[in-house]
């Protein structure tokens, strides 16, 4: 699923293209796609159609495109979602979902979705901040993020910090790939107690955490394969600056110890035995 670095690169080039633009007519060419739009695709697109796109936010793994009507259209790329500007009249992708036309006849932005987990809903009144992604946490690269809070309300919990990390209300965007490769730097292995962490060992894992996504954001987030492309069409390159994440075996970039493989929630963790060592004993 695209983290933050992946998301932010769609945010960073839709910004480009679809600011200050009026819509013209909206295409839903697959109901799954806006399931969340409970009105239905025909409101759908009637609402948005002769909206003008004020600008395009984040928060966390959303997006959403406030409108001068103070809706917003919230947008989640799920497991393979992908937003790309086309040339008006190029041929359709075989998985789009939806298409929105400007007025202006210039690229049309389109939502393409192979599995069909993402999706698209308008909401009323969400310009400023859509009430239906309120809940989740700032992160870590936004300027109101409040370190000290987090400092603090981790260590309040009892729980694993990989789990911690993922955890959407505490921290947003930081997801499976990126929660591995923080870790790796800060030399902490993801089922250490997060009430055994000291408030600097907190703040510095939070550094690495901001290092990796800065890092990714500037490399165009990570593609392992064709689902994750940004707004051109373009894949990603972090993973060739990966350290942990999907190196089972190979040698540790800092030691040289063969890294290993956990099962993790239904996922995969990855570490370095010798630099990342297992609590002794695991968390109750």
């Amino acid at each position: 699923m695209p983290e933050l670095p992946e998301v932010e690169t769609v945010r960073e080039g839709l910004s480009k293209w679809v600011t200050g633009r009026r819509i013209g007519a909206v295409e839903v060419r697959h109901p799954r796609a806006i399931r969340r739009h409970l009105p239905g695709d025909a409101h759908f697109a009637a609402v948005l159609a002769g909206r003008t796109i004020a600008g395009v936010s984040r928060r966390g793994k959303y997006l959403w495109l406030p409108l001068d009507s103070g809706d917003a259209v919230i947008a989640h790329l799920g497991m393979s979602g992908q937003l790309l500007m086309q040339p008006a009249g190029a041929p359709d992708e075989k998985h789009l979902r939806v298409r929105f036309g400007f007025a202006d006849s210039g690229p049309e932005l389109r939502f393409v979705d192979q599995r069909t987990f993402g999706g698209l809903s308008v909401s009323e009144g969400g310009g400023e901040l859509p009430a239906e992604i309120a809940h989740i946490a700032r992160d870590p690269m936004d300027p109101l993020f409040d370190d000290e809070a987090f400092v603090a309300a981790l260590r309040r919990k009892h729980t694993e910090i990989k789990r911690a990390l993922l955890d959407q209300t505490l921290i947003s965007g930081v997801g499976n790939i990126y929660a591995d490769e923080a870790l790796w730097r800060a030399e902490l292995h993801g089922a250490r107690a997060t009430d055994a962490l000291t408030a600097p060992a907190v703040r510095r894992l939070l550094a690495h955490v901001r290092d990796v996504l800065a890092e990714a954001i500037k490399a165009g987030g990570t593609s392992f394969d064709a689902l994750y492309v940004n707004v051109n069409g373009e894949s990603g390159y972090f993973d060739r600056a990966l350290h942990a994440y999907g190196r089972e075996g190979l040698p540790c970039d800092r030691c040289g110890t063969p890294l290993r493989r956990e099962q993790f929630m239904n996922r995969s963790s990855f570490s370095c035995p010798r630099c990342q060592s297992r609590p002794r004993q695991p968390l109750r």
